[in-house]
């Protein structure tokens, strides 16, 4: 995937818009962060910081971009955006409704300069409904989305915070394929777009193996349900030293590897079962069985075929050999390590620009660009609408 030929004007912050621009910049494309000219993207400052003296979160999410600061809210600073629009392939802004349209930046007054223009918005609830305006941040929308009640053991358990931000992930995500998606359109002789995405709406779309009960009326419960606990045969369980391990047997292949490997053959016909009974006791059986042994011991005990893997920390995980072998995570010479771009491909970017863009460092270079002389530059610095 090479991107090198489109820019794209980001006027997000914090985590779920940059983390979608932080996919198009790997894949190769121009990433122009589009920041005020007062303190810029907030998550510059937040803790823990670098090496680099920056917040993580920035450091993690904004490689290879450059910056440009703009008072959009002053007539110049808006001026000099449209002429930045005029030769951008994408806008994506990351604003609650209504403000861009009260800063004019909205899709219909960008069309004007750019008819070709591809523009995604991304938050919370999205554009239109009765939460449109609502303030909110990731957990708020995996609660509206029913994922956050699905995270209990059982209905007599508090929900549990997921610990990654989905809503803010999945919705970058989603914001970038729209985004790469929109483009291809554009390409095939369909022109510019507008996208509405909302967070909210990305986390239920992730409801499908639960969604036809939940709309028809036989409302899934946590702890009740294939995926989170109903069978003994797909649960965590606890080994000897504490840890945990996965088991994902599912399909009955899995089930009889697993049974067979560990001497339990005793087991192979409950697999598919429905009496409570039944699994109560196999769950008691396996869970005695898993407590024998520890985690790594298990993992180097069964074989491929068995769908039991481990349960690792965040530190564990990136130091993880499948990882590893992946390339995800990358450890350039002169720039912190980081979770690089989740794919491999024929056509991907040999490299990838690590550098940060320091607040409005490239505002004389991007202006420069679309036709501002340097004393046009220096006027508008004077009048504090650049930085």
């Amino acid at each position: 995937m090479q991107l090198d030929s489109v820019q794209v004007l980001d006027l997000t912050r914090l985590l779920p818009g940059p983390y979608a621009t932080q996919l198009l910049a790997d894949a190769g494309a121009d990433v122009v962060k589009v920041e005020d000219t007062d303190t810029g993207d907030y998550a510059r400052q937040l803790p823990p910081l670098t090496d680099r003296d920056v917040g993580a979160l920035f450091d993690s999410v904004n490689r290879g971009k450059r910056s440009v600061a703009l008072d959009l809210k002053s007539p110049e600073g808006r001026t000099a955006f449209y002429r930045l629009v005029e030769t951008a392939d994408v806008v994506i802004e990351g604003f609650r409704p209504g403000v861009v349209d009260r800063l004019e930046i909205d899709y219909e007054t960008l069309t004007e300069y750019n008819d070709e223009l591809v523009y995604c918005s991304l938050s919370g609830y999205g554009q239109t409904g009765p939460y449109a305006d609502r303030a909110g941040h990731d957990l708020n929308y995996v609660g509206v989305a029913g994922l956050l009640d699905m995270t209990r053991e059982d209905e007599s358990a508090p929900p549990q915070i997921p610990g990654y931000q989905i809503g803010d992930f999945g919705g970058g995500l989603f914001a970038a394929f729209s985004v790469v998606g929109g483009l291809l359109s554009r390409e095939l002789g369909n022109g510019g777009e507008y996208v509405d995405v909302a967070m909210t709406d990305v986390v239920a779309s992730f409801s499908q193996a639960i969604a036809y009960e939940a709309l028809t009326g036989d409302e899934p419960r946590p702890g009740e349900t294939p995926y989170t606990g109903q069978y003994p045969w797909y649960d965590v369980y606890e080994t000897a030293d504490g840890q945990y391990v996965t088991f994902a047997a599912l399909e009955e292949k899995f089930w009889v590897a697993f049974c067979e490997e560990v001497g339990r053959e005793d087991f192979l016909d409950v697999h598919g079962s429905d009496d409570p009974a039944e699994l109560k006791a196999v769950r008691e059986e396996l869970e005695a069985l898993f407590a024998s042994r520890s985690r790594d011991e298990w993992l180097e005990t069964l074989s491929d075929e068995t769908a039991v893997g481990p349960v690792y920390t965040p530190a564990e995980a990136l130091d993880d050999r499948q990882l590893e072998a992946r390339g995800l995570v990358e450890r350039p010479d002169d720039a912190p390590p980081r979770v690089g771009f989740p794919a491999a491909g024929s056509d991907a970017p040999e490299s990838h620009d690590e550098s940060l863009p320091a607040h409005g460092e490239h505002t004389d270079d991007l202006l420069a660009s679309v036709g501002y002389d340097e004393a046009q530059r220096a006027d508008l610095r004077d009048a504090g609408v650049i930085r």
